[in-house]
Order: structure tokens, then C-alpha cells, then sequence
């Protein structure tokens, strides 16, 4: 009678074990190939780096190591599978970068037109009307400061590399300290993840000073038109400073709403306006991507078809000199605002300067010196991990600044960050734009450090 127990529990134990197994799969599986679809296919034709180093490095650990890549030059493709499942296929457009399939036929997504109208100048061209690496500074000051760069690419540990792949240093607008790693140059787009996110507030900001949209207004969101949703009551500046109170969970580690969205959705936007309210709008925050996806579909109703697409590059980009820039949008045709969007190095601290000089560039105003002010203000965020309209701010706790995420930097810095070491950091007490673009995969870089030893360079000046 034991023995028929022992063998019930170890089948029941097996069922239950093998039922988990298989929802774990089916879940799992495709997160997995299309997140590795989608950055093969954006690394190998955007950033035009080899099979090799992406396999190695932006998916050499597990599990996304088990899937299988091809790369299609004919048509400009990549697809992954796990030994013949879940399969997913991403495809580059010209100007566009790379999009998953999902939820759409390819011939229907191939047939999609955009106008961009983003003026990709020639790299010789692009560079001359680029920062010029000043050298009327200090011998001393010179040595300080590249020293603390080459700090940020040196490699100590195997185990915990921390792949700093570009530095860039900007003291009062002028470029003073630049370093790529081998493989990296001026010319690479790099991938700024939820950078994009701070991108995306700007361009919140250029129709917020327009006068087509109100930071104090309902969002306006299709999917909660009905006068018994709840979800009416989130206003757009909830959805900027990240306090919607909807139900998302931000885990990039699991099969989680961020996850399935940015892999697995067609419409991502949609997707994020499907969760529920889990909390009162304005009172709790919350780091989402599921917000900044609905603020960038935002964007697309305020406008016309005809103008979504070239928004960014006409009102923003094109006028900063940031021409190296690729949104990539969805299936669905909208930027996905959150997370993709690829630029060089130099073009992601034109965007840090562009903030440094509140709003100005080359004396002419792209964003209101009152958004840029509303943007770096502290939010409902009651830690000392501060946040302003798709700004993350070093101002610290609210009864003590002391106590702040970057001890060592001013609490006047405010920063865009993407998961993997992606910063711009803004410090205008310091007169300071820094850049670090990384592949970082967990917390192996002292950031704070960094920020110390660049900070003490210019002590003297």
C-alpha cells in the first residue's frame, strides 16, 4: 500500500512537473526567438556588425543561446527557432531598421509605405558638421579625464565583463573625450533601449508646446473611451512620469507584459492599453514601457498619417544634426517609443546637449525652456530613484537629497538610461554631457565611480 502511495506521489509530481515544463515553453519560446530575431536582424543590418560578436556577445547566455539563427540577405531577414518551435521572423526596411512579424502577414507588413524623411548624410559629410574634439584644454585635465575612459573600458574580470563599447564627454558643448572599443567607431548605430523612452518625451514635448496636446488632459486612449473605465482617469502626464496605475509587469527576465509586448505583439500600444487599472492614476509609480508605447501611438493621432512617420526627423533630428538615427517601429506601423531606436554615439549626446541647453540648439528653440524645466522636476516618485517626464533625476529622497541613486554626482543630474550600461547624463552644474554606450549584462560597471573620476577632471577648471 506505501509503494502504490510513493508511485502515486512521484507520478502525480511527474504530471505536475511536465504540465509546468510545457507552460513555461509555450510561453517562453517565443520571447525567446524573437528577441533573438529582432537583435540579430537590427545588429547585423543596422549596425553592421558580424554574426559572430552578436552571437557572442548580445546572445551568447542562456537561454537565448539555444536558439537557432538564420540570416536571409536576399530579402533582408533574420529568423529564430528552439530545435523547430516558435518560430519568428524579423525583417529590414530601408529607414525603417528591423520589425518582428506578429499578428500580420509578411506580404501585408512588406507592403507597408513610410515617409521618414530622415536625410541620412554621407559619414564624411555627417562628420564635418560634427563635434570637433577640442584640445586648447589642459595637459593635466587632458590625462585626468582619459584616464577615467579608458577606467571605463578596461576589463577586469572574465566572469563580469562590462563591454563599454563608446564613451563620449562633453564639457560646456564641446566635444573633450571620445573612445570606441575595437569593432565600434563613430560611425555605428548603437542600440539605446529605453533611452528611446526620454526621445519619446521630447517629442511629447514638441506637440505639448504646439498646443495639440495638455499634459492635463485624459489621455487619450481609444481602447478607454467608455464613461465606466476607470482608466479615463490617467492623464498624459501620468503616462510621462510613469504613474498610470495600470497593471505591467517590467521584468525582462521572464515571460512578463514587457516581455511578451516588445516580442510577441503586433500592436504594442493596443497591447499596453489592455491592462487593467491596478492603481489610483497619479500616486504610485511604476516604470513601464507599456506608458511610453502608448505615448508614442499618442503622437501618431496627433497627427496625419502622412506626418507620423517623419515627426521625429522633421521636428527633431534633422534640425540637431542627429542624422545617423532609426526608429523602428512595430508591426503595426507605430515607433516603438520604449526601446528601439538606434543611433551613433556623437547623435546620442547631441539629444544629452540638446536638454544641457534647455531646449535651445544653435540659438534656435526646439523645446520650450518650460518643458525641458517640467521634464527633470520630480514626479510622485517618493525614492531616491527620482523621475521626471521619461527622465530618470539624481535630486534623491524628498526630505534628503543625500540620499540619491549616484552619490558621487550632483543632484542636479538628470539622465536617460537603457538597460545594459545605454546613459546620457546631464549635469549642467558641471557643464557636463556624458555618454556611455555598453553591453553590460548585469551590475558589473560602477557608474557612480565613473561619474566621480570624470566630474574630479575638471576640478581645476
Amino acid at each position: 500500500m506505501r509503494k502504490k502511495s510513493i508511485k502515486r506521489i512521484v507520478v502525480s509530481l511527474f504530471i505536475v512537473i511536465t504540465i509546468g515544463g510545457i507552460y513555461y515553453l509555450w510561453n517562453a519560446l517565443p520571447i525567446i526567438t524573437g528577441y533573438t530575431a529582432k537583435n540579430l536582424c537590427s545588429c547585423y543590418f543596422l549596425s553592421h556588425r558580424s554574426i559572430e560578436s552578436v552571437k557572442k556577445q548580445e546572445l551568447g547566455f542562456f537561454p537565448v543561446s539555444f536558439a537557432t539563427l538564420r540570416i536571409n540577405n536576399k530579402d533582408s531577414s533574420v529568423t529564430s527557432s528552439v530545435v523547430g518551435f516558435a518560430k519568428k521572423k524579423a525583417i529590414f526596411r530601408s529607414g525603417a531598421g528591423c520589425t518582428l512579424i506578429n499578428g500580420i502577414d509578411e506580404a501585408t507588413l512588406r507592403k507597408q509605405v513610410f515617409s521618414f524623411n530622415n536625410h541620412h548624410f554621407s559619414d564624411s559629410m555627417s562628420l564635418q558638421k560634427d563635434f570637433v574634439l577640442d584640445s586648447s584644454f589642459p595637459v593635466s585635465l587632458s590625462k585626468k579625464l582619459s584616464e577615467a575612459i579608458q577606467n571605463s573600458f578596461t576589463e577586469t574580470n572574465p566572469e563580469k565583463p562590462i563591454r563599454t563599447r563608446a564613451v563620449i564627454i562633453l564639457y560646456d558643448g564641446k566635444l573633450v573625450g571620445e573612445q570606441y572599443a575595437p569593432g565600434f567607431n563613430q560611425h555605428t548605430k548603437l542600440m539605446g533601449w529605453s533611452m528611446t523612452k526620454s526621445i519619446t518625451g521630447a517629442l511629447i514635448g514638441l506637440l505639448v508646446d504646439a498646443g495639440k496636446l495638455n499634459v492635463d488632459e485624459p489621455a487619450p486612449v481609444p481602447e478607454w473611451k467608455d464613461s465606466n473605465d476607470k482608466r479615463r482617469l490617467i492623464k498624459l502626464r501620468h503616462l510621462l512620469q510613469q504613474t498610470s496605475g495600470l497593471q505591467f509587469n517590467e521584468d525582462y527576465g521572464s515571460s512578463s507584459e514587457a516581455t511578451n509586448m516588445l516580442f510577441n505583439q503586433n500592436d504594442m500600444a493596443h497591447y499596453a492599453a489592455s491592462m487593467p487599472l491596478k492603481d489610483k492614476p497619479g500616486e504610485i509609480f511604476y516604470y513601464s514601457s507599456g506608458n511610453t508605447n502608448l505615448l508614442s501611438r499618442i503622437i501618431r493621432q496627433s497627427l496625419t498619417e502622412e506626418q507620423y512617420h517623419a515627426f521625429p526627423y522633421t521636428h527633431l533630428f534633422n534640425r540637431i544634426g542627429m542624422h545617423s538615427v532609426v526608429m523602428e517601429p512595430d508591426a503595426s506601423g507605430n515607433f516603438v517609443g520604449s526601446s528601439y531606436m538606434y543611433a551613433t554615439a556623437r547623435d546620442w549626446a547631441k539629444f544629452g546637449l540638446l536638454y544641457y541647453n534647455k531646449g535651445l540648439w544653435n540659438n534656435e528653440r526646439i523645446l520650450s525652456e518650460k518643458w525641458v524645466e517640467e521634464s527633470v522636476a520630480s514626479g510622485p516618485s517618493q525614492t531616491k530613484f527620482q523621475y521626471g517626464y521619461q527622465f530618470w533625476l539624481n535630486s534623491g529622497m524628498p526630505a534628503d537629497p543625500a540620499q540619491r541613486r549616484y552619490a558621487d554626482a550632483p543632484s542636479d543630474m538628470f539622465y536617460a538610461t537603457g538597460v545594459e550600461g545605454q546613459k546620457i547624463f546631464i549635469i549642467p552644474s558641471k557643464k557636463l554631457v556624458v555618454v556611455r554606450l555598453a553591453l553590460t549584462q548585469g551590475n558589473h560597471f560602477d557608474e557612480n565611480n565613473f561619474l566621480k573620476d570624470v566630474i574630479d577632471a575638471f576640478k581645476s577648471e
